[in-house]
């Protein structure tokens, strides 16, 4: 027998090298609605990467609403169950990409369902494209997702488009005067306002109506230096993310600016009228989906549904996230197969499908093609103004 000094030597060292294999191993993240899902060889594995925890929390939470409730409606696909994996991406590139390689080399999902913010899908995408597993987007609008991609798709207009929304908007309500204001951390916000310029550019003969021109990035809150650089603008294009347009509308409206504040799809989240307040009201942004324009047969059972789970209206984002999971199950019936590649073949190939949020066909560049809404605040809440065709 060995002495109770050296036993408890050896149960220490043991307890100590267990917790060091634990640090090591990749952190679990649990699959969201999928827990009486077993693990059998006829199992379907989709993953999921969306933002839970970060600055763009708000909108991977709300994306999952969508997600989860085409989950609970779509859960078998070939009379197989789909367990469905989410891993967060925390809101960051190099964690995006950590996220996509363990979906696809641990969890082994054969399709792959994200993420919101264009960055984080960029990082994941590279990742996704070398390992050959399709990935059908939510709403990352920046074209790069796509570009020079065979595996990554998207539910979603591009920015090209959504730009040239707003600056038609803006020209529409003769506004003569505008000051752009971007965050140059992120390829989604830098994107966005080179193709408002341009539009504004052709629109008008000039690009003499930009005042202004100035940059902040990630994890600035004081845009008091920005904002005095605007001159005498009718209207700030602000497309950042939700967080940080609240507090810029808060501090112009502090510092006497009067116009009007224009924005993006990544607007639309309720802090940014739970932070921004009175300063966000009559603000007017591009955005995807409106529970108030139904376009299809699709999206009134849709907002039924979503409003008996959650007792509120669907956003944008989550009528994405409900589109995408079920394109990628749509495509993985078209395929009468759980293969990668056949399956990224059927996305590739979508026409015409029926979705809450439109009539979605995938171009050749792996991108949606169909209409945006504009949407303004208005007594505390978003509210549908007009719908926009490409």
């Amino acid at each position: 027998m060995l002495p109770k000094k050296i036993t408890l030597n050896l149960f220490s060292i043991i307890l100590l090298i267990a917790l060091m294999l634990s640090a090591c191993a990749p952190a679990a993240t649990p699959a969201v609605n999928s827990g009486d899902v077993p693990e059998t060889g006829d199992t379907i594995v989709i993953g999921v990467y969306e933002p839970m925890t970060g600055s763009q929390a708000a909108g991977g939470q709300q994306t999952m609403q969508g997600v989860n409730l085409a989950y609970e409606q779509k859960g078998t696909v070939l009379g197989r169950p789909i367990k469905m994996v989410l891993v967060d991406n925390r809101s960051d590139k190099a964690e995006s990409a950590t996220a996509m390689t363990r979906l696809i080399e641990y969890e082994k999902a054969v399709a792959i369902v994200g993420s919101y913010g264009s960055s984080n899908s960029m990082a994941g995408g590279e990742v996704s494209e070398a390992a050959g597993i399709p990935v059908m987007g939510c709403s990352p609008t920046n074209p790069l997702v796509t570009e020079g991609k065979q595996f990554y798709f998207r539910a979603c207009f591009i920015d090209p488009f959504q730009g040239r929304v707003m600056a038609k908007y803006a020209f529409e309500k003769d506004i003569k005067k505008i000051a752009i204001i971007k965050n140059i951390s992120q390829d989604y916000s830098v994107g966005l306002a080179a193709f408002f310029r341009t539009s504004w550019k052709e629109l008008t003969g000039s690009e003499d109506g930009i005042v202004a021109d100035v940059n902040y990035q990630d994890g600035d809150q004081d845009f008091t230096a920005q904002l005095g650089a605007i001159k005498d603008a009718e209207a700030i294009y602000a497309p950042g993310y939700f967080g940080d347009a609240a507090l810029l509308m808060k501090q112009a409206r502090e510092m006497g600016f009067k116009g009007l504040f224009m924005g993006s799809d990544a607007w639309e989240a309720p802090e940014l009228i739970s932070i921004g307040g009175s300063a966000a009201e009559g603000a007017v942004f591009s955005s995807h989906y409106s529970a108030e324009a139904a376009t299809t047969a699709a999206s009134k059972p849709f907002v039924d549904a979503f409003t008996a789970k959650y007792n509120e209206t669907p956003s944008a984002m989550a009528a994405l996230g409900y589109d995408a999971y079920m394109l990628v199950v749509d495509a993985i019936e078209r395929a009468n197969s759980a293969d990668p590649k056949a399956i990224r073949d059927a996305m590739a190939a979508t026409k015409d499908y029926q979705g809450v949020t439109g009539s979605i066909t995938i171009n050749e560049t792996g991108d949606a093609v169909k209409d945006a809404v504009v949407l303004e605040v208005k007594d505390g809440m978003f509210k549908y103004l007009s719908t926009v065709k490409p």
